[in-house]
């Protein structure tokens, strides 16, 4: 008759399995802060661009309307899958944070000590708050309508008063050589950037300068609007990538 080997024999193997998965989880999450890091930065500098790269682009009409809308399309997908899947209200929070932690690395390394731009000309703007109410709205009505109308154009009308503290020295009025121009517009004329085409700057154009003052908050409320109809697009596409399925036996 055979020896029955203890029980407790197998526990230094269960607990070593226990710490394999466990790092291996830990493996996992870091190689996803990454992807989040390296795909949202990319997508967010192929679309958005100059608008949040230099101060001198940061006008009153096309960057607040154009950055939230762009910013709010990664938010919604990671929502969906964290919060469809795991029920964890932090996927705009984590895409934002995420997304300003690869700007920094970008702004100080490549454009500061390399290309030698004073750091506050190439500033990143932050979503943090606009991130920060999406997520809260999610968790406490778990409705993606309600989240798309009110988080969506909550995300877009907080950006540029979040930012304002951030930015508004670089819109002080100065005289430079007889003219009148703002500290931003100084700092694009001292740092010369390539003349293509690409690369003019698009700033104050479009017809509402015939609203004078009041081009901001109408660019704003645009950009709420269109966050509005983005949210649950890019959720969708969210819920499509993430979705499972499985081929059928022949």
């Amino acid at each position: 008759m055979s020896a029955q080997i203890p029980i407790s024999t197998f526990k230094p193997y269960r607990g070593e399995k226990a710490r394999l998965a466990r790092a291996y989880d830990y493996l996992i999450l870091v190689l996803a802060l990454f992807l989040f890091i390296g795909s949202f930065h990319l997508h967010f500098a192929l679309t958005v661009g100059d608008w949040d790269f230099w101060v001198d682009w940061k006008d009153r009409q096309w960057w607040p309307l154009v950055t939230p809308l762009i910013g709010i399309t990664f938010p919604a997908a990671v929502q969906a899958v964290l919060w469809d899947k795991f029920r964890l209200p932090l996927g705009a929070t984590l895409c934002v944070a995420a997304l300003l932690l690869g700007t920094w690395v970008t702004r100080v390394f490549a454009y500061h000590y390399w290309n030698f731009f004073p750091i506050n000309m190439v500033l990143p703007a932050t979503m943090v708050p606009g991130a920060l109410v999406l997520d809260t709205l999610l968790m406490l009505t778990n409705s993606l309508t309600i989240t798309s109308i009110f988080g969506g154009g909550a995300f877009a009308l907080l950006f540029y008063p979040t930012n304002w503290p951030i930015f508004g020295m670089f819109h002080q009025a100065v005289d430079y050589h007889n003219s009148q121009l703002s500290v931003a517009d100084v700092f694009g004329f001292q740092y010369i950037r390539t003349g293509m085409p690409e690369y003019l700057r698009i700033i104050e154009r479009g017809t509402l300068r015939t609203y004078g003052q009041y081009a901001t908050p109408l660019s704003a409320f645009c950009s709420a609007l269109l966050c509005s109809l983005m949210y649950p697009l890019w959720w969708k596409i969210g819920k499509l990538f993430a979705d499972t399925r499985y081929l059928k036996r022949i």
